[in-house]
């Protein structure tokens, strides 16, 4: 795979300018991704892939899957250093708080949709998080 480094350059005078510390470029089978430190201003990362279905199988999904309600920021856990809510291989009824998304400074509990044992969780703690996305699978 050959790699524009001129496409490379733009996104890194894109971080300088906007004073941004990440920035993703995709382009059909191609994924640049290019990031700094926000200490040093330098660029220290710079990942590309080939995107292509070909090379990379899809990850097959079982159980169902919990779906965020609303755009936020995902939290695993009430507080800091609290109890999480939903952990690999506990068991969950339908209803029981699994996850809590902070959008403009309210924090929503989101309910499991389902009973059943949790397989994964698909967020991270503090991620932001999109409408429809799958936070957690439950089997």
């Amino acid at each position: 795979m050959k790699i524009d480094k001129n496409i490379i350059k733009e996104l890194t005078d894109y971080l300088n300018e906007f004073n941004l510390t990440e920035i993703e470029y995709t382009d059909k089978d191609t994924k640049i991704k290019v990031s700094k430190s926000t200490s040093s201003g330098q660029v220290v990362s710079v990942a590309a892939s080939d995107a292509s279905p070909t090379k990379e199988k899809p990850k097959v999904l079982t159980g169902t899957e919990v779906k965020s309600p609303i755009i936020g920021t995902a939290y695993h856990s009430p507080e800091p250093g609290a109890k999480k809510f939903a952990e690999v291989g506990k068991k969950i009824k339908k209803g029981e708080t699994i996850m809590i998304v902070e959008a403009m400074k309210t924090m929503n509990h989101v309910p499991s949709t389902v009973d059943g044992i949790i397989k994964e969780i698909c967020v991270e703690d503090g991620q932001p998080v999109e409408y429809g996305q799958t936070i957690i699978i439950v089997e």
